[in-house]
């Protein structure tokens, strides 16, 4: 059954069905089913004959084709992730997160175009517009993320898209999301989200007005650090650009790492909750500790983005950053290189905790980073807080010493 049949259920229902149509679980000539769908592994597809192979079209999405344009295991996924997304078309899966942005962001725009992207974006996102996109005559501005409705100063003419990622997975500023599609609506403009750190569970993007969401499903959706995805789910005018663009662009995934992210799919929801449940008792202990000049985390009360986080969102992730008051790059280096619970490693949402040393400074252009202090991101994993905890104050000692 797939959660597609009844539009009513919650989302931890549809991550449990989400995908699981008849046709991918079960063959009648075996008398049965399966619970999860197949690995459909294949390159080539044989047809019966001509009439066969005229009638399949290029443009199929749910019907075997050739290999590239996807398999049971693959439409599995992507109807799933469809599914959580109210308002969505459909969802387009990627060899990583950031070929899925790059993907829609081609897709979206032409040579002449002018797009504004969030100065707290994913660093590599930053580095496609300053790279590849620029040397396509694609002009970007970066814009202040507290900005709001002012983002109506910033449209031209020319503007095309608006990039969105709230809160930055970097600095965790949070953006009004509703007053930027607002501005860009009543403009004509396209607004297109990162919605890594939260999923659909906790920001139903398209919901309020988005009309294409990214997210890199190598983090929460994954969850277990063994895989790499990324996605585009958007609206029914902007889903058959992104496929075209997509086909063009030979991109493909994987069915066998497809699987792995439908396993990882059905225990989101719960393991989404731990997660936001150990971050926030780890960042409301370290928000009590001399050695911390200040918390970016928007779902504490004295955040500066709060008040928006409250509205929007029903829920928190596990990634977040904080300061060292007073201190420099080789005492952080001694905090970090003391604790052993918390990995030092990229990416995050997997069910270990990671560190790693952040410079926003360097890659900041619309409003500067004044803040002195050592800035580091923790993403708190599944382990007991506890014990994230006691491997911090170890940290915050060998920094003392």
């Amino acid at each position: 059954m797939s959660s597609s049949d009844d539009p009513n259920l919650r989302p931890a229902t549809k991550l449990v069905q989400g995908g699981r149509r008849p046709e991918w679980t079960g063959d009648p000539r075996l008398g049965g089913s399966v619970v999860n769908p197949p690995v459909w592994r294949a390159s080539t597809i044989l047809y019966d004959n001509i009439a066969d192979l005229k009638a399949r079209g290029h443009a199929t999405h749910d019907k075997l084709y050739y290999g590239r344009r996807g398999t049971p295991t693959v439409w599995a996924l992507a109807d799933a992730l469809t599914d959580l997304e109210p308002g969505a078309e459909g969802t387009l899966l990627y060899p990583s997160g950031v070929a899925a942005i790059s993907a829609g962001l081609l897709a979206l725009l032409s040579p002449g175009d002018h797009l504004l992207m969030v100065d707290s974006a994913y660093e590599p996102t930053r580095s496609f517009c300053n790279g590849m996109l620029a040397r396509f005559g694609v002009t970007t501005t970066y814009y202040d993320p507290s900005i709001g409705a002012g983002i109506a100063d910033l449209i031209t003419p020319e503007t095309k898209l608006i990039f969105l990622e709230s809160p930055g997975s970097l600095t965790f500023e949070m953006q009004d999301v509703p007053a930027i599609v607002a501005r860009a609506r009543a403009r004509g403009v396209t607004t297109m989200l990162d919605n890594t750190w939260a999923t659909p569970l906790l920001f139903p993007a398209l919901a309020l007005g988005v009309d294409v969401t990214a997210m890199s499903l190598t983090k929460y959706v994954g969850g277990h650090s063994d895989a790499m995805m990324g996605a585009l789910t958007a609206t029914k005018v902007l889903w058959p650009r992104l496929r075209h663009a997509t086909y063009q662009l030979g991109l493909s995934v994987s069915p066998d790492d497809c699987a792995l992210m439908l396993r990882g799919l059905r225990t989101l929801d719960v393991r989404l909750a731990r997660h936001g449940e150990n971050g926030l008792a780890v960042a409301n202990w370290l928000a009590g500790r001399s050695e911390v000049g200040r918390v970016l985390h928007p779902a504490l009360p004295g955040d500066p983005g709060h008040a928006i986080w409250a509205r929007d969102f029903t829920g928190t992730s596990g990634l977040f950053g904080f300061t060292l008051k007073d201190a420099d790059d080789a005492g952080r280096t001694r905090f970090i290189d003391a604790l052993s619970a918390f990995g030092i490693g990229f990416s995050w949402g997997g069910y270990e905790s990671l560190v790693v040393p952040s410079n926003p400074a360097e890659i900041r252009t619309a409003v500067a980073w004044t803040d002195t202090d050592s800035l580091v991101r923790l993403s708190v994993g599944l382990e007991h807080s506890a014990d994230l905890i006691a491997d911090l104050e170890r940290g915050f000692a060998a920094m003392a010493g």
